[in-house]
């Protein structure tokens, strides 16, 4: 049954709008003076959480980028000198030197305590959207290596001599499981750079080599090898006058990104549709290093932070006639080169 709305009914009910309307206003003003008193040194954005509403919101916003553009723009954090808490969206692809300096240090504070935290973080996030990191399981059987030994006027040429084969490998046969790290012991002698080489394709082509090498099941020919793994000598091999920060970058450029786009681009499509947000700098971090074509990575600095030697990044190699760096920095270098 309809009922008739005089004009002493809409009056009464606009008040009452009106009087809640304010309430509401005294209450958001009193909490957020509470904020202000509560909050260590009366920072407002510590407790409030309106700067996590802006983050969401600027999130919000690179979700509805294409997949091309969303893979290329990133947040960062960032406190100012009055504490106040920002966030930043930026283009991973051209991190400055001040942004990658901040990202690095948000990382790794603490290199022996936040490094494998930091990689724990990176696997709980393809964990999370059910994505298995690729690994590489290497086999060997039966492997035999063998070579020509000459008498030492044989090598001279001053007479003919026969050549005699020596047996370096004998049918060794074992294998190398992934995600872990395996120590190879043994006599000097007992072919244990041999077998490295052999299992990196790196032999010499006068040695004779029977047996079977396989990657994930994949022999040799099958692939790229230089692609999957590195042997790395005992000598170290450098241009000298390229400083430690070019001799990495050159390396990372020489390798590429390999699949970590087509991998972060699966994990982002995974993620928009579960609705998961991920850690500002993780996300920022991987977007970077997966963008091809850059100059300078920010793999170069990281891997610079957890070797140690950031602190002579800008400082040439060296060689016998050029002063560079110390000895156990050039055997660091080798490694992160590799």
């Amino acid at each position: 049954m309809a009922t008739a709305v005089t004009a002493d009914d809409l009056r009464r009910s606009m008040s009452r709008q009106r009087s809640i309307a304010s309430a509401s206003r005294r209450g958001w003003a009193s909490a957020s003076i509470r904020e202000v008193l509560a909050a260590p040194g009366g920072d407002v954005f510590q407790k409030s959480g309106r700067h996590d509403n802006e983050e969401e919101l600027k999130w919000a916003a690179i979700e509805r980028l294409p997949t091309y553009d969303r893979l290329r723009k990133g947040m960062l954090t960032q406190v100012l000198d009055n504490g106040r808490v920002v966030h930043e969206e930026v283009d991973v692809a051209h991190l400055g030197i001040d942004d990658k300096k901040n990202l690095m240090d948000s990382i790794l504070k603490v290199v022996e305590e936040d490094n494998e935290r930091f990689l724990m973080r990176l696997r709980d996030r393809t964990d999370r959207v059910g994505i298995d990191i690729p690994k590489v399981e290497i086999r060997y059987e039966n492997l035999s290596v063998e070579g020509d030994a000459f008498g030492l006027l044989g090598v001279l040429k001053l007479f003919p001599s026969k050549k005699k084969a020596v047996k370096i490998l004998d049918e060794a046969t074992g294998i190398v499981k992934p995600s872990r790290m395996t120590l190879l012991l043994g006599p000097p002698a007992s072919g244990k750079t041999t077998l490295l080489k052999a299992l990196a394709g790196k032999l010499e082509d006068d040695l004779r080599v029977n047996g079977k090498i396989t990657y994930c099941g994949h022999e040799l020919n099958e692939f790229i090898p230089q692609r999957t793994f590195a042997y790395i000598s005992q000598n170290d091999l450098h241009h000298g006058e390229m400083t430690v920060r070019e001799t990495l970058d050159f390396s990372g450029r020489c390798l590429g990104v390999g699949t970590r786009y087509e991998l972060l681009a699966e994990m982002s499509r995974r993620e928009k549709q579960a609705g998961i947000k991920p850690e500002p700098e993780i996300d920022a971090f991987m977007k970077s290093t997966a963008m091809a074509g850059q100059k300078t990575s920010l793999v170069t600095d990281y891997v610079l932070k957890i070797l140690g030697i950031d602190i002579c990044a800008n400082t040439m190699v060296g060689d016998d006639m050029r002063r560079g760096i110390s000895g156990g920095q050039k055997k660091r270098a080798t490694t992160g080169e590799m």
